[in-house]
């Protein structure tokens, strides 16, 4: 009896120790079973999707919304939950035409696009923050404003801009938008080259440091209702991990867009902007593709420059209308010229403008 007793007494105070160590190894056998969970869920997901399934799974970011100017009303429920369709893709990333409520818990709703950025592209939050607040801060009339961005556990980066409905400039120039039809052209197009030139100049001499663009084509200008032209994608090279950013790069090689010098220094510069700039006023000029635009530089050939809209108005109308559009011509090649330090910068260009316009 008094070794049971005995008994007794160990397992009483044995008891509450072997309690808490039950308690943590049930815990800890847990724990495996979510990660090893997880770990299967994101395989699982790179195997199903080539967009969100190129990541590094070696570490875990933390789940976020970074809000700016404009977009204090959003959430992420409202973000992931938001139906929507895909308007555009790259090899970067997808746009997405997403319709999210107007303010928390409201009925109200509109369009806004969202650019998914694929986490094998773009860098780590901690590596590309410091950008993301130079982008997210900047604002005028003529550029794209930042929203807000939505960080994922898997490293997603998710940007949140308002949605133009106008479509963008490559869209307009090609007869694809509803704004297209218009009677006065060459002041339809007079006036987004002046908005594009305020744009650019805000980003390359408005800024407490120079931001440049580094992917400006038509396709980057969009539209607003009154076709008052804003620049988006600014600053995008910066968030890219090289690899993604000289695909960028690449690209506006294919597209016609990019300066002769990126072949060898491999960054942008406010010059390579001014290049990318020339040839979208000889885009608005012809409305020819931006590489005939380019061949046209490279030919230094004034003939078939402008379009037949443009040859009608001159024709039609008392003001000398072909002198404008020579000097406007004038000023887009010295644009494109093959050696940098001969490019305008973006305040001569819009002396040269403004005289024009005059």
């Amino acid at each position: 009896m008094k070794w049971n007793g005995h008994l007794r007494i160990i397992l009483a105070v044995l008891f509450p120790f072997l309690f808490i160590f039950l308690l943590i190894l049930i815990s800890a056998v847990f724990y495996c079973y979510i990660r090893t969970k997880r770990v299967r869920i994101i395989q699982k997901s790179h195997e199903e999707s080539v967009e969100i399934g190129d990541f590094e799974y070696a570490e875990v970011e933390e789940e976020e919304l970074v809000v700016f100017a404009g977009g204090e009303h959003l959430r992420i429920q409202d973000i992931l939950n938001a139906p929507g369709e895909v308007v555009a893709k790259s090899s970067y990333g997808t746009f997405y035409r997403a319709s999210i409520k107007r303010t928390a818990g409201g009925d109200g709703s509109t369009f806004m696009l969202l650019r998914f950025l694929r986490p094998v592209c773009i860098g780590r939050s901690e590596e590309i923050l410091p950008a993301i607040r130079v982008i997210g801060l900047v604002r005028h009339p003529n550029l794209v404003p930042l929203r807000s961005l939505y960080v994922g556990p898997r490293g997603e980066k998710l940007f949140v801009y308002p949605f133009y409905t106008a479509g963008n400039l490559a869209q307009f120039l090609k007869g694809e938008s509803r704004e297209s039809n218009l009677s006065n052209r060459w002041e339809v197009i007079y006036n987004i080259s002046v908005g594009i030139a305020k744009g650019l100049d805000h980003l390359h001499n408005g800024l407490h440091k120079p931001l440049i663009h580094g992917n400006l084509k038509s396709k980057n200008v969009m539209l607003d209702y009154d076709l008052q032209p804003r620049l988006s994608d600014f600053g995008l090279h910066l968030l890219l991990r090289p690899v993604a950013a000289q695909g960028m790069f690449e690209a506006l090689t294919v597209e016609g867009y990019k300066a002769p010098e990126l072949i060898k220094i491999k960054e942008a510069s406010m010059e390579t902007d001014i290049y990318s700039l020339g040839i979208i006023l000889l885009e608005m000029l012809t409305r020819k593709e931006p590489t005939s635009c380019r061949l046209l530089v490279l030919n230094q050939k004034m003939s078939d420059v402008f379009s037949s809209e443009l040859i009608s108005e001159r024709k039609d109308q008392s003001s000398n209308i072909e002198a404008l559009l020579r000097r406007f011509y004038q000023l887009a090649m010295a644009c494109c010229s093959p050696l940098p330090a001969l490019r305008p910068d973006i305040r001569e260009v819009m002396r040269k403008l403004e005289e024009i316009g005059q």
